[in-house]
């Protein structure tokens, strides 16, 4: 893949500090030298095979996580006898050299070496001498990389969980200031019945509360430590993973070595959860999207969160909001390919499984943008309270108070919905709405209407109405909003 040269992070020149190969390499094939694995092997890598194997471009973004977890280790090692104390503090000191060379952008990373955990044990060797091949005692790549990986995912989950919180509270502010204001509420696309814009906005910000809850729950089952499981069948080295848990802020310890480096499920619902999340905010999109087009013209579209057109120079497209609805497929795609990946698996751990990190990584971007590009898109996001109420005049969204209405003059709901049936036809035929319809028509329809039905009649009033716990009425929005203000508090 050609030489070294300035910006590529796989330059093919040794480290600043690399040692002399041992006399005991000497006369050995020079992979075998590059390899920590190599001293059965006696031929090269071929390079197209290195390059198609390699996950060291990738996975480097557990760098963080995989010091943390070797730190663990190596004091682990210590407080077991394994090392001396010495020899852990040199490790442990090596490796926050490693970190910082890293963080500040001058480590080599070394496409040879496979992957972030040969790349940084690599360096710490030349850095603190053969001490640092102690560090990979009584562990395994297999243990060691589902230890990184179940920490990243982790930490990027809460990430999501922290976003998702944002969102929710920016939804209740603004479900807050729009409690009033009343739409059209649809099903089928359709007109159905009055809402308020506050009660629509505090559906997604409950879907979104549920997902805030789905990843803390995902958490605890992430966040376990499979340190000790070693390739497969445990180690003989008197090992405390629960300690090595503890100092990494972890909520158990695996029951099963085979288990703990052999399934990816804490990865498969972590997409799920992310997948969840995207579909949540493909609705919203679609909602927005819907709702920007003038033929509503419920909602003004903030500049920052626009686009317009190369030719038509009217337009103010909802692109944003298109892009994100586009981006749920990405993750969608990443659930099915981990699902396909993880399904034919034997026991235990497969190389397979290094298809693990790309989907996640990709969820991770999309899910994360996506939660707080929404967020700034709803705080800036204008609603036209006029063009909704207007709207609810086209219809006849309050047929349903007129059933309603019947059934307390003691008619039966089923023939009350046929009555209401039959006036929402006469108006229809007149095109006027139901409350323009004379008294003396709906009496004609029925003798027990009088000109009490008027008020039932108003949408304010069918608002007003529903105030079951989780209605659309004013107490049960104020009821929501504040039981939805002492989560975010708490």
């Amino acid at each position: 893949d050609g030489g070294p040269g300035e910006g590529d992070p796989f330059q093919r020149v040794p480290s600043p500090g690399t040692s002399s190969p041992s006399s005991l390499n000497k006369g050995l094939p020079a992979m075998a030298e590059k390899k920590m694995w190599g001293g059965r092997f006696r031929q090269a890598t071929a390079a197209l095979v290195e390059e198609y194997t390699q996950s060291v471009s990738f996975d480097r973004a557990l760098y963080a996580q995989d010091i943390a977890g070797s730190k663990a280790h190596a004091r682990m090692l210590a407080r077991q006898g394994v090392l001396t104390a010495d020899e852990a503090a040199r490790i442990v000191e090596g490796l926050d050299m490693v970190l910082a060379e890293i963080e500040g952008g001058t480590f080599v990373w070394r496409r040879e070496l496979e992957d972030v955990h040969m790349n940084i044990e690599s360096r710490l060797t030349e850095l603190v001498g053969d001490v640092g091949k102690k560090l990979h005692t009584g562990r395994s790549r297999n243990d060691q990389v589902a230890l990184d990986f179940r920490l990243f995912v982790s930490d990027r989950i809460r990430v999501w969980r922290g976003l998702a919180r944002d969102l929710v509270a920016v939804l209740a502010e603004r479900a807050g200031e729009h409690a009033h204001t009343l739409l059209p509420g649809c099903t089928h696309m359709q007109p159905a019945q009055p809402v308020s814009l506050g009660h629509h906005l505090l559906a997604y910000a409950w879907m979104l509360r549920r997902d805030a809850e789905r990843l803390a729950d995902c958490d605890r089952r992430t966040r376990v430590c499979p340190l000790g499981a070693a390739a497969l069948a445990g180690t003989t080295y008197p090992l405390d993973p629960a300690y090595v848990a503890e100092q990494l802020d972890m909520y158990g310890t695996f029951r099963n070595s085979m288990d703990a480096v052999s399934d990816r499920d804490f990865v498969l619902e972590s997409l799920f959860c992310g997948a969840t999340i995207m579909a949540h905010l493909s609705r919203l999109c679609e909602e927005i999207i819907i709702w920007a087009n003038p033929a509503f013209g419920f909602v003004r579209l903030p500049d920052a969160y626009a686009t317009g057109s190369s030719i038509m120079p009217q337009k103010k497209n909802p692109d944003v909001a298109e892009i994100m609805r586009g981006k749920t497929g990405r993750v969608y795609g990443a659930l099915t390919a981990m699902l396909t990946t993880v399904k034919g698996l034997p026991m235990t751990y497969n190389r397979d499984m290094q298809e693990d990190k790309e989907p996640f990584l990709d969820c991770d971007r999309t899910v994360s943008a996506s939660l707080e590009i929404m967020a700034g898109m709803l705080r800036e996001l204008g609603f036209n309270e006029g063009r909704m109420r207007a709207a609810l005049r086209a219809g006849f969204l309050n047929a349903t108070e007129l059933a309603d209405y019947l059934v307390g003059k003691g008619i039966p709901f089923r023939e009350a919905h046929h009555l209401t049936g039959a006036a929402v036809a006469l108006a229809e035929e007149r095109s006027i709405t139901l409350e323009e319809l004379p008294l003396a028509d709906l009496q004609g329809i029925c003798d027990r209407i009088g000109d009490d039905v008027y008020a039932v009649l108003d949408p304010a009033a069918a608002v007003a109405r529903r105030e079951m716990p989780g209605g659309t009425g004013p107490t049960s929005v104020a009821a929501q909003l504040a039981e939805l203000a002492g989560w975010l508090e708490g």
